[in-house]
This record gives structure tokens, C-alpha cells and sequence, in this order.
């Protein structure tokens, strides 16, 4: 299983930061690799990319304004993410540890690689949005 962890400083407000996070039906609007999301209930949603793959996701863990917690899968991986987010005054620090299997034998080498480049964008396109609130 590879293992990618980020962590970085938001200059927002931690219930902002969480706010955004959690506001999976908005990912669209913010996020440069995601056409759309479909909530599946309160536990539960599915991530399409610009190309139309789909990603399930359940969520395990809701400690607000502190941890979130998801499994995920679709037909290439399967894994987890946990989600660390702190106040530190008016910015607030996050920490996201992502735990993936590849399906199939040839994809594992390039499964850590995937994972950083796809948890960079994040926060790229996680910061760009809150400074622009």
C-alpha cells in the first residue's frame, strides 16, 4: 500500500477551511480536477473527474473542525484518507494522509507519484479558492 501525506498553512479560518472540505457538492466549482460530485447521502459520494471517471467514497470519521476520515475506491485503487486540520490564529494548518492499493500489478509503481501530484493540486487549488473569497 503506498502512503502520500501533505500538510500545509491556509491563510482562512479553520471553520472555513473545514466548511470548504467538507462541501463535497461544491468540489466543482473550486476543484480543477472534478466535474462534478454526486452526494449519496450523509455518508457517502462519488468524485468524477474531467474525464468522467468516478470515485466512491464513505466516510468513517467526522470530528469537526479537527478530523475527517474516508475510504475510497474505484476500478483502479482502493485506500483511505484522513484529513488533520488545526487553528493556529487566524490561518489554519492541515495535514491529509492518503493509503492507497492498486487493483492492478502495473499500476503499483506509479501509486506514491499519482498520490502526491493529485494531493498538491488539492491544496493548490484548495488555496486559490480561499483567497479568493
Amino acid at each position: 500500500m503506498a502512503q502520500s501525506r501533505i500538510r500545509a498553512v491556509l491563510r482562512a479560518d479553520i471553520r472555513t477551511v473545514w466548511d470548504t472540505v467538507l462541501a463535497v457538492g461544491q468540489y466543482s466549482a473550486w476543484r480543477s480536477d472534478v466535474s462534478r460530485t454526486e452526494v449519496r447521502g450523509e455518508r457517502q459520494f462519488v468524485e468524477y473527474t474531467k474525464d468522467g471517471y468516478a470515485t466512491a467514497f464513505t466516510v468513517t470519521l467526522v470530528e469537526p473542525y479537527q478530523r475527517w476520515a474516508f475510504t475510497m475506491e474505484n476500478t483502479n485503487m482502493t485506500g483511505q484518507w484522513t484529513g488533520v486540520f488545526a487553528a493556529r490564529g487566524d490561518a489554519t494548518e492541515i495535514e491529509f494522509t492518503e493509503q492507497v492499493a492498486a487493483k492492478k500489478f502495473w499500476m503499483k509503481p506509479f501509486v506514491k507519484a499519482y498520490l502526491q501530484k493529485q494531493q498538491r493540486q488539492f491544496v493548490r487549488d484548495l488555496q486559490a479558492y480561499l483567497s479568493a473569497k
